[in-house]
């Protein structure tokens, strides 16, 4: 199967209900899953998600204020990009006044969906625009700190269904790191130079590897139940213990912990790989992703694959893309979805693949569907089904 983004998770989180023909089954042949009718819910617009009040969105008048789900890195506002052959930096520096919405800024690189739109788009380039990279690096710029998690002033004015399909869209942007790590090859490297609490923690073990900056001061933390009353959104306690293998019983204890646990008993307990003292960090980490590089050998990698925008018309009532079309019936709540084939044979060798680029019909659908997926989740929080 070919792993898009999130598309192949979209399926079983969205919260609409998708329908279609047993006729039309046999001709999605490139990875689609299985679909059944769901029941849909009295109230399911509770489940479809809102979006936030703060952002002021007209949802469903055609607004230029609903969200956008593309970008790049020469338009990244809170990451920084760098690629140095093998190795790949990915680094957190997010800018507290450039929010997605009004009403918090995003102080101790926390986070908001557009911080989080970004990180996708940047794994997901990794992967096809630079095959070759081994190791990516996951750290931050500011100092003392890695990330203090999703914004709590961002989401204590976010309407329930906002606040869960933004934490499906983290996780599902962890998910994708891990895929990527999985299937292409690309191990990543949690190098905290500072405190990681919350989803900063949970996007560290998101990662094949965790170091910590022992500087006396820094720690790992979940601090949603003590703190919030909450569990952790994005994974965190079923990635400790079915991921890292932390005992059930420390996990437990961990997560009543406001303050975490700094790096020798992090260590420990398992919840880090290692740490290194300040002095001694930068070299730390380098040593261990040389040591990553030496233990993935010298496979070549073939050409990459540029990722250019979507070519997509937008319009009041629905969204249209070279393959796939999206109408929106808002008065009756349903949406109808398109997924037109390829207009000519398919390449049958690799060079004809990649000489095709991003235009591969696989590749270009299903950049598509998964972009018409997120505008149903997150800017028509009505649309309680799905008619494929």
């Amino acid at each position: 199967m070919m792993n898009v983004g999130r598309l192949e998770l979209s399926f079983s989180t969205h919260h609409s209900a998708f329908i279609i023909p047993h006729s039309f089954a046999p001709s999605l042949t490139v990875g689609l899953p299985p679909f059944c009718v769901h029941a849909i819910p009295r109230r399911s617009r509770y489940n479809c998600g809102f979006v936030p009040r703060h952002l002021s969105l007209s949802v469903g008048a055609g607004s230029p204020e609903m969200i956008n789900f593309e970008t790049s890195p020469e338009r990244y506002k809170h990451w920084k990009l760098q690629v140095d052959g093998a190795v790949a930096t990915l680094s957190m520096d997010v800018r507290e006044d450039e929010t997605l919405g009004e009403g918090y800024k995003l102080k101790l690189n926390s986070y908001d969906l557009g911080v989080d739109i970004e990180l996708a788009d940047a794994v997901q380039r990794l992967r096809f625009e630079h095959p070759e990279v081994r190791c990516v690096v996951v750290t931050s710029l500011k100092p003392r700190i890695f990330c203090a998690g999703a914004n709590i002033y961002m989401l204590g004015t976010s309407p329930h269904g906002f606040k869960v399909n933004f934490c499906k869209f983290t996780n599902e942007t962890r998910c994708s790191i891990e895929d990527a790590s999985r299937h292409s090859g690309q191990r990543y490297v949690a190098a905290l130079n500072g405190t990681a609490s919350g989803g900063g923690y949970e996007l560290a073990i998101a990662c094949d590897e965790i170091y910590l900056v022992d500087d006396g001061n820094s720690a790992v933390s979940l601090p949603e139940v003590p703190l919030l009353g909450v569990l952790p959104g994005t994974g965190g306690l079923t990635r400790l213990v079915d991921k890292r293998k932390v005992r059930r019983d420390r996990a437990d204890v961990f997560s009543t912990l406001a303050e975490g646990l700094k790096a020798k008993r992090a260590k420990e307990w398992g919840l880090i790989d290692g740490y290194f003292p300040t002095s001694k960090f930068q070299e730390g980490v380098a040593a261990r992703v040389g040591k990553i590089l030496e233990e993935a050998g010298g496979r070549e990698a073939g050409p990459g694959v540029e990722l250019y925008p979507l070519d997509v018309e937008a319009t009041a009532d629905g969204r249209a893309y070279r393959y796939v079309a999206l109408k929106y019936n808002r008065e009756g709540r349903y949406a109808d979805l398109t997924l037109r084939g390829p207009e000519a044979d398919s390449p049958t060798g690799a060079d004809e693949i990649v000489k095709l680029g991003d235009s591969y019909w696989p590749l270009r659908a299903y950049r598509e569907l998964d972009d018409a997926l997120l505008q149903l989740r997150m800017n028509e929080p009505e649309i309680g089904l799905v008619l494929l």
